[in-house]
């Protein structure tokens, strides 16, 4: 019987790969996720994994998932980023390096939704849906009980919080700390890449990131998608009676704008449709070469969506006890660099590592998270300067100052 009970708030990458992990170890574990179901959640996009992504996702992972996690990652990696302006003139863009040979198993991009689905994969006696947090109290024997929004509770010794940006239990925990506002307003999108290229994009888009970066403040990217297997043929194959949802192949489009360029106001901005962020850009791209400025026209309106970006500098280490965080809600950071979801599962490892010893009676718990959170501090801050250094290459105007508390 394990002697530790370990809570998670949030069944994103980070928190499905702790679960994961934790079984692992033999950790009794229950993952608390505000969706309604597995399917729930269907804003999407491309993931990179980076090679230290990859290893902590085989840290963490049974065989299995990682075996349909390889067969539904892309088949292909970025050969390189090019960088134009609106005209299609060439600029300069950082180079992509990436140590890695070309294997059929290796992981390089993954589409987030189908990546989750894979992920949830083995924890259906785990994952707890349709719950969404509302607040913690410390008992006296030292546990710790969640109270969710239906009226229900669980009481653990470990409450993780895995829910995001906006993290709730981070709320909860310590009010006021929230994350910078970096003015950067975003619009991801998915594009199906058939119809892209059946109107017009250039076919050298293909296998390569491409960013265009507007002389009026408006930076548009593209990131391509393209399956090894077809996620419903991978798990017919790998793993029958899993559901994994069909995805064709397609570009991860991204607009960004400072919000001093955009001249909307947020409540207006962000109360917009899919639809509506759709037209937006069709608008403020109408002026780029003609193979560009369309592109946005072919978007899913459903999985179109736009965010703030947001970047917690520094990273600041709870107080070691019985509430921990992974991922977002205590390092967040912009996505420019690719690294987000890295170092939520690198957490994942390491938190997963760091509380089996805890089980196995080897430490203290309030010692174990310590150690965890001060090795997390080091590799997210390097994650977040890259991203920091990656996101004025390309938006030039970031917000940096501290904001009054």
């Amino acid at each position: 019987m394990s002697r530790l009970r370990v809570l998670v708030i949030g069944a994103g990458p980070g928190g499905l790969c702790l679960a994961h992990g934790l079984r692992r170890e033999g950790v009794d574990v229950a993952v608390y996720e505000r969706d309604s179901s597995a399917y729930g959640r269907q804003q999407g996009y491309r993931l990179r994994v980076s090679p230290e992504g990859e290893q902590a996702l085989k840290d963490c992972l049974p065989e299995r998932n990682l075996r349909l996690l390889a067969a539904t990652a892309a088949g292909h990696r970025d050969r390189e980023m090019t960088a134009y302006d609106q005209n299609l003139e060439p600029q300069w863009a950082p180079s992509i390096e990436d140590p890695r040979p070309e294997t059929p198993d290796r992981i390089t991009n993954v589409d987030r939704v189908t990546f989750r689905q894979v992920l949830l994969g083995g924890l259906d006696d785990v994952v707890r849906f349709d719950k969404r947090f509302e607040r913690f109290e410390r008992l006296g024997d030292g546990r710790i009980t969640a109270y969710f929004a239906d009226g229900t509770s669980d009481t653990g010794d470990v409450l993780v919080a895995a829910d995001g940006v906006g993290s709730r239990v981070r709320a909860a925990f310590r009010p006021g700390d929230e994350p910078r506002d970096l003015g950067v307003r975003t619009i991801f999108s998915r594009i199906p890449m058939a119809r892209a290229f059946a109107n017009g994009l250039a076919e050298i888009h293909r296998d390569r990131f491409t960013y265009v970066i507007g002389s009026d403040g408006h930076h548009v990217g593209l990131m391509p998608m393209i399956f090894r297997t077809p996620p419903p043929d991978a798990a017919a194959r790998l793993w029958p009676g899993l559901t994994l949802e069909p995805v064709d192949d397609y570009f991860m489009g991204v607009f960004n704008v400072h919000r001093d360029e955009l001249a909307l106001d947020d409540e207006k901005f962000f109360g917009l449709s899919g639809a509506g962020l759709r037209e937006l850009v069709l608008d403020r791209t109408s002026g780029w070469h003609p193979a560009l400025r369309g592109i946005f026209s072919y978007a899913d309106p459903d999985a179109t969506y736009a965010v703030p970006l947001r970047v917690a500098v520094p990273v600041e280490l709870w107080e070691p006890g019985p509430v921990v965080a992974l991922g977002d809600a205590i390092h967040a950071m912009p996505p420019s660099g690719g690294v987000g979801a890295n170092a939520a599962v690198r957490d994942a490892s390491a938190l997963s590592l760091a509380l089996a010893a805890v089980e196995r009676g080897e430490r203290e718990p309030a010692e174990a998270v310590d150690d965890y959170q001060r090795g997390m501090a080091e590799y997210a801050g390097e994650s977040i300067a890259l991203s920091l250094r990656i996101a004025q290459w390309s938006m030039k105007k970031l917000d940096l100052e501290p904001q009054p508390k």
